[in-house]
């Protein structure tokens, strides 16, 4: 099975850019769609942006503008730029990638481990 492995974060002043790469142990041609999100502390996890083949990235309000999320098959690697960061940015960020499986067994999703961006002075 495929596994995902997030890097890039770190602590970055705000204003600054970070760009967080996930890097997939096999062929992710196959997931249809790949997604980043992030857990603020003491938050929930939440949708930040997704990718689906065919259509135009999705982000969410406070991603629209600052963030994009791009893949490249050939690298097995999902990437998402991030820039503007602000301190309500810091959180655990997790790549996510999704394909369809078959109608008795249904969607496949793959978690990252996450990776830490912290955003302050």
């Amino acid at each position: 099975q495929v596994q995902l492995v997030e890097s890039g974060g770190g602590l970055v002043q705000p204003g600054g850019s970070l760009r967080l790469s996930c890097a997939a142990s096999g062929d992710i041609f196959g997931f249809i769609t790949v997604a980043w999100y992030r857990q603020p502390p003491g938050k929930l996890r939440e949708l930040v942006a997704d990718l689906t083949s065919g259509s135009p990235a999705h982000y969410v309000d406070f991603a629209q503008g600052r963030f994009t999320i791009s893949r490249d098959n050939a690298k097995n690697t999902i990437y998402l730029q991030m820039n503007s960061l602000k301190p309500e940015d810091t959180a655990v960020y997790y790549c996510n990638a999704k394909k369809w499986t078959g109608f008795d067994t249904g969607y496949l999703e793959v978690w990252g481990q996450g990776t830490l961006v912290t955003v302050s002075s």
